[in-house]
């Protein structure tokens, strides 16, 4: 009998480990069949956001051999390979705008380091349009993002704090309705 994969978000040390995994590939599918797609999931915390964003890079990177034994692997899928913009915005804990724009550009930075993008552009939105544009040159990105609404949720007690951070995000989230020719796929998580 498989161990419960519990706290695990990664669906490659899931699958490694060789823990339980109930197969959602078939209804994946349905989000990612259609050359393009936009989607929004919120959840309550702890129903499998994380590990359902981290199966979908793996799916879009191509890693067609992790998927042995699951529905998707026989499946008409192409297995075509895509840049993956990943965030998560869990992994900050910005108690104001300045240190949640320091975070997005060290993500920012992080990514175009794994893909060789040198990225010239100072504020962060016109780096995260730049790095869409550079990594779109190969395939069309993917973006996956975790936890949009957890730099607001974090300062609901103090609203003025929360409207500021939200004038962030807002400045962050803006340049994807402005750059829908260079993405393939986009889905965003939240509470």
């Amino acid at each position: 009998m498989k161990p419960l994969p519990i706290g695990i978000q990664t669906f490659r040390d899931l699958i490694d480990g060789n823990y339980l995994y109930i197969d959602k590939t078939s209804n994946i599918y349905e989000l990612i069949k259609n050359t393009k797609g936009a989607y929004f999931l919120s959840r309550p915390r702890r129903f499998g956001k994380s590990l359902t964003l981290s199966t979908l890079e793996e799916i879009f990177l191509g890693n067609k051999e992790l998927f042995q034994g699951l529905w998707i692997y026989t499946s008409t899928y192409s297995w075509k390979k895509h840049p993956v913009i990943r965030f998560d915005f869990s992994k900050q804990k910005a108690n104001d705008p300045e240190a949640l724009i320091r975070f997005i550009h060290s993500e920012l930075n992080l990514l175009a380091k794994k893909y060789n993008v040198t990225l010239a552009e100072k504020d962060y939105y016109s780096q995260f349009q730049e790095l869409i544009i550079a990594l779109s040159k190969e395939e069309k990105v993917v973006i996956l993002i975790d936890e949009y609404d957890k730099p607001i949720i974090d300062h609901l007690e103090d609203t003025e704090l929360a409207l500021q951070m939200r004038e962030v995000m807002k400045g962050f989230f803006t340049v994807l309705k402005g750059n829908d020719e260079y993405i393939r796929f986009l889905l965003l998580t939240g509470v």
